[in-house]
């Protein structure tokens, strides 16, 4: 009954922490909506979290991982939120970039069915323990692949920031998020019904998360000397404008 009641705890922790990641980007899109305008914005990332999310919904209904409720839930949130993210890019795309979405889109549902498809034909209904936990097997390394990529995809931006010496561009409210959320579904994976692709996933991501708060720690304080000389060789050259202005009055 504890270890039931710690479970649940976290995994509400975990659903709050989530939720709050997939609608980390609105500050992004209130600008599209003001400007009517995509811009440079990409909605490859938009797709890929949806598809992550729709994989990881399956994995958590009751004949594919039983008692996996809150994944479901945190998931089924995920999928609304990253479906109106897209509505918009479609809205504001030029016909070719709304062509892709499309594609990406059909793409991502085809191969969603497909592995609905398997794992419940190819798994039937007999012998239901051992089939049920088969078909967790099969969903959850497929959601585990994508999730870990997922993960990594911001290290990315560590390159950049070793390289400028700066972090003016890692978001450090995202950074911290993230590696949150690894902890508390890593947490999750771990009390009760043990499980190795929640695990696998969120393990990797928290200490993803742990690589990015370290480089961050690093290079803050470059960051701050770097735009305070920024700052003051502007201000400069703006007094001195103004210097030459009044001299030319």
């Amino acid at each position: 009954m504890v270890h039931v009641d710690a479970r649940f705890v976290v995994g509400v922790a975990g659903n709050v922490i989530s939720t709050g990641l997939f609608l980390s980007p609105i500050p992004t899109f209130i600008k599209i909506w003001r400007k009517k305008d995509v811009k440079a914005f990409d909605p490859k990332p938009y797709l890929a979290t949806l598809l992550n999310c729709m994989l990881w919904f399956y994995y958590g209904l009751p004949f594919v991982n039983p008692d996996s409720i809150l994944v479901v839930t945190i998931d089924g949130i995920g999928i609304i939120i990253e479906f109106i993210y897209l509505v918009m890019f479609f809205y504001y795309l030029s016909t070719k970039g709304r062509k892709m979405v499309v594609t990406y889109f059909v793409c991502e549902l085809v191969f969603f069915g497909a592995i609905v498809t398997a794992t419940m034909l190819a798994i039937p209904e007999q012998k239901m323990m051992i089939n049920r936990h088969l078909r967790a097997v099969v969903v959850g390394f497929f959601c585990a692949c994508i999730d870990v990529l997922m993960y990594m995809s911001p290290l990315f931006i560590v390159g950049h920031v070793i390289e400028t010496k700066s972090v003016k561009y890692m978001s450090f409210t995202l950074t911290v998020a993230s590696f949150l959320n690894g902890c508390c579904w890593t947490s999750y994976a771990l009390i009760g019904e043990f499980d190795y692709f929640l695990l696998v996933s969120n393990g990797i991501g928290a200490v993803a998360g742990v690589v990015q708060l370290i480089v961050y720690a690093i290079y803050y304080k470059a960051t701050i000397k770097v735009e305070d000389i920024s700052y003051k060789s502007t201000n400069k050259v703006h007094a001195a404008r103004k210097y030459h202005t009044v001299l030319n009055v």
